[in-house]
This record gives structure tokens, C-alpha cells and sequence, in this order.
């Protein structure tokens, strides 16, 4: 078990005051590591920080727009002046939008190009950006590793969800462009992976899936238990056993991998 211990390494969860990102950074908190929650939004930050751990030598929140330059520098450097180290990079951040989504009363045809393409940037562009500015860190240290999330829309071609889809198709080619480079490039102990969560009930997809008057499952959410094997949606916290082997010495000789977490569901023909 010490293969997956990560005490005295430091880890920045960028989206970690979401649902799924607040799940995992718990996770690496337990396993030892110093956590930083970044969100764009520090007072839900600081709340998700807060409720993990009272100690700042364990836990700290900073605030950044992932798509804005400067911003992301800033935060790392918030990161470096606490801990003086990036070990972990977990790029959680991401997200769909509704004016990039089709839907009953609303074609591909008539999606707005500028909607499409802020779905695009946050998902792709969020991604690419901090892992220029800590992966940089990183590569100085030339150890650790960084984990991206990715998603079933890309293996698959789901409805709907237009902009979101090609932003993370386009991150997870990203992802294992940078395995390699990191690799080959720059240290084979500098390592990228990508978890791919199946269905997971949260903020951005709940009313999607489950009807709030009544707290049954939609059309769309009994049609994704349906074509899952395991018959329900995931739990956040079915992401850290994935998340903690990729953080880890355990994954060792692993990178440019993408793991789904999915409940079969990327297995599934639905025959």
C-alpha cells in the first residue's frame, strides 16, 4: 500500500470545488498529500477547502479563469509561495454549456458560433493552458503527474451535447500529445493520464437527468442507466481508487492511458 502514499507531495485540483473535483481532492488529502482547491469562484473554493481540512499547511484555495493566462499564473504562483512545489496536477475544470447544446427547440443549425466555441475553449483551451503554466513547475522538478478528465461523450457520440464534445475529444488527444512530449522530451518520470467518468450526478447535469418536482429519472437519465451495466449513475467518490493509482507510484510505468469510470458503460453495444 505504500505504492499509493502521497504524503508530502503537494496536488492542484483545478475545478476542485465542483462536485466530482471537491470528491477527488478529498481524496488526495487522505492519501497524504497538501491540496489546493482552484476554482473561479474563491468563496466556493475556500468553503471546499475549509470542509476538507482547518490546516493551511494541508489545504489552501486560490481563485482563476483557466482560460485566462495571467490568472492561472497567478494562482500557481500562490501555490509555489505556500508549498514551493507542484507534484500533482488533477485538471478537473471543464463543463458544458447550454447555449452550445441542442435540444427540442433548438437545432445544431441555430447554436451560436460564439457559444460553440466558449464550450471549446473551456474544455480544451482550460486544460491546455494550466498545463503549460504547472506543468512548467513540474518539468523543472522533472517528476509527477498530471491527470486530466475527460469524458464518455468522447469514446462516444452523444446527443445534444455539441460544444462539449469537441472540447474534450480535443483534450484528450491533448492528453496523450503531452504524454509523449513530457516523456521523451523532458523526464519518463513526468507522467500524463486521463480518467473518463461515466455518468455522475452533479451540479451541471442533475436537471438533465433527474426530474426536480418529482426526483425521477428523466427520458435521457433512464436511457443512460439503461446502457449502463451497472445499473446507476456513478458516486463521486468511485473516482478516487482511479484517481489515487494515477497520482501515485502505483502507476509508475503508466502514461498517455485514459481509464473509464463508467459502469461499463463505454463497454456497452446496448445489444
Amino acid at each position: 500500500m505504500n505504492l499509493f502514499d502521497l504524503t508530502g507531495r503537494v496536488a492542484v485540483v483545478i475545478g476542485g470545488s465542483g462536485t466530482l473535483g471537491a470528491a477527488m481532492a478529498h481524496g488526495l488529502l487522505d492519501a497524504g498529500a497538501c491540496v489546493c482547491i482552484l476554482g473561479r469562484d474563491l468563496r466556493k473554493a475556500s468553503r471546499v477547502a475549509g470542509s476538507l481540512s482547518p490546516d493551511p499547511a494541508r489545504v489552501m484555495a486560490v481563485s482563476a479563469d483557466v482560460t485566462v493566462p495571467v490568472l492561472v499564473e497567478q494562482a500557481a504562483d500562490a501555490v509555489i509561495r505556500r508549498w514551493g512545489r507542484v507534484d500533482i496536477l488533477v485538471n478537473a475544470a471543464g463543463g458544458n454549456r447550454p447555449d452550445a447544446t441542442t435540444d427540442a427547440a433548438r437545432s445544431f443549425f441555430d447554436l451560436p458560433f460564439d457559444s460553440i466555441r466558449a464550450a471549446i475553449d473551456l474544455n480544451l483551451m482550460g486544460t491546455l493552458l494550466p498545463c503549460q503554466v504547472f506543468g512548467r513547475l513540474m518539468a523543472q522538478a522533472k517528476y509527477g503527474s498530471i491527470i486530466t478528465i475527460s469524458s464518455m461523450a468522447v469514446p462516444r457520440a452523444l446527443t445534444r451535447v455539441v460544444g462539449y464534445s469537441a472540447g474534450k475529444a480535443g483534450m484528450e488527444n491533448f492528453t496523450r500529445w503531452l504524454a509523449v512530449y513530457m516523456a521523451r522530451e523532458v523526464s519518463p518520470a513526468l507522467r500524463v493520464n486521463a480518467i473518463a467518468p461515466g455518468f455522475f450526478l452533479a451540479d451541471q447535469n442533475r436537471a438533465m437527468l433527474v426530474d426536480p418536482a418529482t426526483g425521477s429519472l428523466t427520458s435521457r437519465g433512464q436511457a443512460i442507466i439503461e446502457h449502463t451495466p451497472m445499473r446507476r449513475f456513478g458516486e463521486p467518490a468511485d473516482l478516487i481508487g482511479a484517481l489515487l493509482w494515477l497520482a501515485s507510484d502505483a502507476s509508475a510505468f503508466v502514461t498517455g492511458i485514459v481509464v473509464p469510470v463508467d459502469g461499463g458503460f463505454s463497454a456497452f453495444s446496448g445489444v
